[in-house]
């Protein structure tokens, strides 16, 4: 028990009980959300059920930015979106743990509005012979499982 509760500190993990995993930390891994009105799935580090709220927290090894990244935050969004889809239960928050800092963001309707859109974005651009590069950063570029096949890759 005492190794459970430093685990679940060390993960950055809220008091409450842990419903769902994809770390081999806790149990077997599960199988990952999906809600087919938006054509999401994900995964989150963890789920933990407090009081009437399933929060969904991620997990991140690298150390914590001054604010949590946009792109961070866009995904605990999705697995809020997941979290209300497959439990019919709106978290009003989730939580980024970064090695050395935790973030809890607020689920707020703007966030969830705009998470909404970049996924309908993203939808269409899927199905678009053509994508234009969204950036100038050539680290980017060299972490994209697409960049053997990009004509616009940017070296570093």
């Amino acid at each position: 028990f005492v190794v459970a509760a430093r685990q679940k500190r060390q993960a950055g993990i809220p008091a409450g009980r842990v419903i769902y995993t994809d770390t081999s930390h806790w149990s077997k891994v599960e199988k990952p959300l999906y809600d087919p009105n938006l054509h999401l799935s994900g995964k989150p580090d963890y789920l933990v059920e407090h009081g009437d709220q399933i929060i969904p927290v991620e997990v991140k090894s690298r150390r914590s930015p001054e604010t949590p990244y946009d792109s961070h935050i866009s995904q605990l969004a999705a697995y809020c979106l997941l979290v209300n889809y497959m439990y019919s239960s709106r978290p009003d928050h989730g939580i980024i743990h970064y090695s050395d800092r935790t973030f809890a963001i607020d689920f707020t309707p703007a966030l969830e509005t705009s998470t909404k859109e970049t996924i309908r974005e993203m939808q269409e651009l899927k199905v678009s012979s053509h994508v234009d590069r969204s950036h100038e950063n050539p680290r980017c570029c060299h972490r994209c499982g697409y960049r053997s096949i990009c004509d616009q890759s940017l070296r570093i």
